[in-house]
């Protein structure tokens, strides 16, 4: 990885705590790259543009013959597990005053336990508008219950309530400012101006490269914003050719999908349709073209772990930093096919980059991706690909190096 990637990749990290920072940091990436803001309705779209719904976002770049080589389209999601702040948080607790949180997807619970933790969201106004925050610095701390009082905690494991062990306490005076106070403080505005408070906690600690050798990647969030990064960095590398090349990153892959800006939602496939008729390709011709199309769903995968490593089929098991991944199922939960595997093995082949097999043990379920859910919506050949990591779903996760850079140049294969 050279030092402007490594530099690229660290920046997107620690400025991305949340899928709305991260998709306003990857629209900056593109309107420096030239690539045209088409997000307000009733535009006409051109040639290179990208529409932001919320959290998600789609960016493209037109190929000289769509109606005949479709779209290639490379997905990812915006989201994390974490723990996201409720409409009326504010409590105090034996001298503190702490925050009510929800429960957002599966994360590592224990991990958030004892971290310096920000909190980072976004307001609506009265005005419609919405505006972005984060705290300056760690402003909370969800403390672990001392081993002199839980003496066998080290033997039977932690248990913590959901409901009655993870509120982080964030101010000792009765007269701090409540939430919507300190809010609107962030957001410099006025507390009759909030309409809404959409809020969670996230690490501050920023993301780091370590390793004697440097050949980790430590942060959080890379489950999966290191797969948009690779994505968006392909993309923007890119020249174009006959197909269409597409990046689509959607948000609430982590709870499912099912939402308006969610991969089982219409936002992809309103954009294809609208990118085609600007092309001035009919309706027979976009379903052509989706029937020659393909798309990689790109999401991390499971390591093998040196401490675990009766958890996977070691035959089928990823190791860091010896390429992507990529991820089979023959119940669905991925969406690879046999030709789909091979024209991502393929891309690799093309990119001189390495690739692995993931196929999970018959008694330890995979999880899913949006690979699936894309495949069955716009019935386009899918493969679930990813790069190996260590504690997914943790507040702090870690890769390696050198498997964001196979990815990366994959996927410019892939769309040329």
């Amino acid at each position: 990885m050279t030092k402007r990637q490594i530099e690229s990749i660290l920046s997107q990290l620690d400025s991305s705590p949340t899928p709305r920072h991260l998709v306003g940091y990857l629209a900056s990436k593109l309107l420096e790259a030239k690539f045209v803001d088409y997000s307000v309705k009733g535009q006409k779209i051109g040639e290179v543009g990208f529409k932001v719904k919320a959290g998600s976002l789609i960016a493209w770049r037109n190929g000289r013959q769509t109606d005949k080589s479709g779209f290639r389209i490379v997905g990812a999601h915006t989201d994390s597990p974490c723990l996201r702040i409720k409409p009326h948080p504010d409590d105090r607790r034996f001298g503190f005053n702490t925050l009510q949180i929800e429960i957002y997807g599966s994360p590592l619970l224990n991990s958030w336990l004892d971290r310096d933790l920000g909190v980072a969201g976004h307001v609506v106004l009265r005005s419609g508008k919405t505006k972005l925050f984060r705290s300056d610095g760690s402003v909370a701390r969800i403390s672990q219950l001392a081993i002199h009082l839980d003496r066998e905690v080290n033997e039977r494991g932690l248990v913590l309530d959901k409901q009655l062990h993870l509120s982080p306490a964030w101010s000792c005076d009765p007269k701090a400012p409540s939430f919507l106070n300190w809010v609107a403080q962030q957001t410099k505005t006025t507390t009759r101006e909030i309409v809404q408070i959409d809020a969670q906690l996230f690490d501050t600690h920023k993301a780091s490269i370590l390793g004697s050798d440097s050949s980790l990647l430590a942060s959080s969030r890379l489950d999966n914003q290191a797969s948009c990064w690779a994505a968006i960095s392909a993309l923007l590398e890119s020249s174009a050719g006959a197909a269409t090349q597409v990046v689509a990153l959607f948000d609430h892959e982590e709870v499912g999908s099912a939402s308006a800006t969610g991969a089982a939602g219409p936002f992809l496939e309103h954009s294809l349709e609208q990118i085609a008729a600007e092309q001035g390709i009919s309706r027979i011709g976009f379903l052509e073209a989706l029937s020659n199309s393909s798309c990689i769903s790109a999401d991390n995968a499971h390591a093998v772990h040196h401490n675990y490593p009766d958890r996977h089929d070691l035959s089928h098991g990823p190791i860091i930093n010896e390429g992507p991944a990529l991820k089979l199922n023959s119940n669905q939960r991925y969406a690879t096919s046999s030709t789909s595997a091979a024209m991502f093995i393929a891309a690799c082949s093309k990119a001189k980059v390495k690739h692995q097999v993931f196929v999970s043990r018959n008694n330890m379920p995979c999880g899913s991706t949006i690979g699936p859910i894309t495949a069955t919506r716009l019935g386009i050949d899918t493969v679930d690909v990813g790069i190996p990591q260590l504690s997914m779903h943790s507040i702090r996760e870690v890769c390696g190096v050198s498997d964001i850079v196979s990815l990366n140049l994959a996927l410019k294969a892939y769309f040329k």
